[in-house]
């Protein structure tokens, strides 16, 4: 592992954003343009959701970004054929000029966030401009990448941080005040509005700008690593050399972040409570779900602490026993990585404790939602874990650091709705 440390002031090449011709629906032949966006791939939680959202409309983002055939090749094939169809038909059609796009998101109370979509150079997190702080699941990078091969095009944007508060966001601001290109609310409540930035001088300094910088990635490391796959299978320079983003100033705009959480399939919660009997101090709670997860908060104060459910109540597990970790968790990272639940999760519960095997869809679900990760455990007869959120400045330091964190260990957002802009690399 590399712990070498990094500074946004020591990046040494910083962030190359290059405009493109973006994909986007024409409104006239959709239903509307809320009824073809998705959740980001990864984060379609219902049981029924890509259902739901193929019944919203017969031209939704979910056709590409999962498409439902029997095999892998199937899969990607269909959505490739999917893309050249929509392509064809005009349902998707690339904007005459390539720019940079201004994204706003904002919520019923009043949460607004811009951040710029545009082309990012690929780079390696060693070289320092674009550091990921999680692990990810090779089967996942090899889904995404079977499926961005097949279609040649990023099909969503990730979600990448800066902290800049200098000329881009200046250009940003500047933007949002014109009419959008597009705007539109989800059935979140989320209202999205679009922008293209085509004049030179405000690309040029967006540009400039981002080129002393240095982005965490918020959202999409599967999708970042896939980029990396991709631009080492094809000689540079090529369309792979880049791939799509959004980059959020949160010194403009502080992003939310919250828990993934884990359902244990097959293990009940009482085999699980009996598991952890005397390794840690274990306490019933018969509250809602809210008032329960504000004493997961409390107790996260004074160190590692999960909430169990599925059997009607929640259990908090705290107190983890010194002993135990000591063994557990592996030596030689710094102690803020050690510290982590999600450190203390992988390496002592499900190792040790659990036996449960972290990259098994058999075995282990990660599920953004609190209330629906404890619904399925309690349909399924499972063990759902809840989580509590990491803060943002432990995730940068540990990235600066060269240090990944457990995979799936923080949800940033709000994250980019998909579907609004695409980018096709042969356009």
């Amino acid at each position: 592992m590399n712990t070498a440390g990094r500074s946004e002031a020591t990046a040494r090449q910083g962030l190359e954003l290059t405009p493109f011709r973006g994909l986007r629906y024409d409104p006239d032949r959709v239903g509307s343009l809320a009824s073809v966006t998705s959740p980001p791939y990864d984060v379609v939680v219902r049981p029924d959701g890509v259902h739901h959202l193929q019944s919203a409309d017969p031209y939704n983002i979910v056709r590409l970004i999962l498409p439902e055939a029997g095999t892998p090749s199937a899969r990607t094939e269909q959505a490739a054929d999917t893309l050249r169809r929509w392509l064809d038909e005009g349902i998707l059609t690339a904007d005459r000029e390539p720019g940079l796009y201004v994204y706003e998101q904002q919520d019923a109370s009043g949460m607004l966030q811009r951040g710029v979509i545009g082309a990012l150079r690929v780079s390696e997190p060693a070289e320092g401009v674009v550091l990921p702080h999680e692990d990810v699941m090779p089967p996942v990078v090899a889904d995404r990448a079977a499926l961005m091969r097949a279609t040649r095009a990023n099909l969503e944007p990730l979600l990448l941080t800066y902290r800049g508060d200098g000329t881009a966001a200046e250009v940003v601001e500047r933007t949002a005040e014109k009419p959008p290109l597009l705007a539109t609310t989800t059935e979140d409540g989320f209202q999205h509005r679009l922008w293209s930035v085509t004049d030179p001088a405000d690309l040029a300094r967006i540009q400039s700008d981002l080129s002393h910088q240095q982005a965490l990635i918020a959202d999409g490391h599967h999708r970042w690593a896939t980029y990396l796959r991709l631009r080492a299978e094809h000689p540079s320079p090529s369309p792979w050399d880049h791939g799509l983003v959004l980059l959020v100033d949160t010194a403009r705009y502080p992003l939310r972040v919250r828990a993934i959480h884990r359902l244990l399939h097959g293990l009940p919660v009482a085999d699980a409570l009996a598991a952890v009997e005397g390794l840690f101090r274990v306490r019933r709670l018969d509250t809602p779900l809210a008032e329960a997860l504000e004493t997961l908060a409390d107790a996260s104060c004074a160190g590692n602490a999960f909430l169990l459910a599925g059997d009607g109540a929640f259990h908090l597990l705290d107190h983890p026993d010194p002993d135990l970790l000591a063994r557990t968790i592996p030596a030689g990272h710094p102690a803020a990585w050690r510290s982590l639940d999600a450190t203390v999760l992988h390496a002592t519960l499900l190792d040790h404790v659990w036996h449960i095997p972290e990259d098994s869809p058999a075995h282990i679900a990660y599920i953004h939602d609190t209330a629906a990760t404890v619904a399925k455990a309690e349909r399924d007869g499972g063990t759902a874990v809840l989580m509590h959120p990491v803060r943002e400045e432990v995730v940068r330091d540990l990235a600066r650091q060269g240090v990944t964190m457990p995979r799936k260990s923080t949800s940033f957002g709000p994250k980019p709705a998909s579907g609004l802009v695409l980018r096709a690399l042969e356009i």
